[in-house]
Order: C-alpha cells, then structure tokens, then sequence
C-alpha cells in the first residue's frame, strides 16, 4: 500500500454539513459513519455525529473530517490552510473552486495575479476553512516564439 498524507479536519456539530458542501465544490465519493454505526457514542447527543468521514475526488484529493464529540475539548483556534495549486491545465477547475468556496464565505485576497507571477487567492468558507489556491503560470519556454518571432522550424522569409 502507497503512503499518503491527507488533511482531517475537526468540526464540533457541522462535519456532516461541511463535508456535504466539499463534495458539492469537489465532487467524488463520500463517506459517512456516525458514532452511533460505529458503536462508539458515550453522548446521546453524539449519536447521530460524525465520527469519521471521508471525500475522495477523481482528482485524487482525500478530504477527512469527523464531529468532536461533547465530552472532548476542542479549540476553535484556526492554525491550518487548506492549499489548493496546479498549473494552467487546472486553471480552469481551479477557478471554479475558489468561486464555491467563496459562496457565503470570506474572500482574504482575490485571485488574482501575486508578486510571484502566479494566479493566487485565499478564501476562508462557510465553516471557518481558510483555502490558499496557487495557479502556476509557467514562463514561456525559448522554443515558444511569440507572433512576430520566427520558430527554429520556420526560418525568417
């Protein structure tokens, strides 16, 4: 079996509605057990949360999440990104994205060009969620001549 690292995201009584709204922006598979299917509820209040659940695209993202169940603490101290990055063949995906997400979310920055040539936005969504989407806007190769610039295939008439 491969190794892989995909980010789990803690909510406290929303999991099910964020991830929902994830499959919603992303498509794919998703996954849901409660505590109660899973025979873990120590609250009757837990039983119908989120134990474990999980997104897996076609794009190949995984997206984890489960509810924090009552008798646990949780923070609601927001140390973590999602990045979302490809170049310009996801462009178009990509975009997409950040407009879902942006849907009764907070816009940080725009998506727009940054200072490092690439498309860049960050956007915080609906559940608290702040998304950093990097669009690589690869520099033009010496081969790629420009209108007014022959090719090497194509010499100067």
């Amino acid at each position: 079996m491969t190794s892989r690292l995909n980010p789990y995201l803690g909510f406290r009584d929303d999991a099910r509605q964020a991830l929902e709204f994830y499959r919603s922006v992303f498509g794919g598979d998703l996954r849901l057990g409660t505590f109660a299917e899973m025979g873990a509820v120590q609250d009757p209040a837990d039983a119908d949360k989120i134990m474990h659940g999980q997104l897996e695209t076609t794009r190949g993202y995984v997206l984890m999440a489960s509810d924090t169940p009552s008798s646990m603490s949780r923070s609601d101290t927001n140390n973590i990104s999602m990045s979302l990055s490809g170049d310009g063949a996801d462009a178009d995906d990509l975009r997409g994205y950040f407009a879902a997400l942006s849907d009764a979310g907070t816009v940080l920055e725009p998506l727009t060009q940054a200072p490092w040539g690439d498309e860049f936005g960050m956007v915080t969504d609906r559940f608290g969620i702040t998304w950093l989407v990097n669009i690589t806007v690869a520099p033009p190769t010496p081969h790629q001549a420009t209108p007014h610039q022959p090719t090497p295939e194509q010499p100067e008439a």
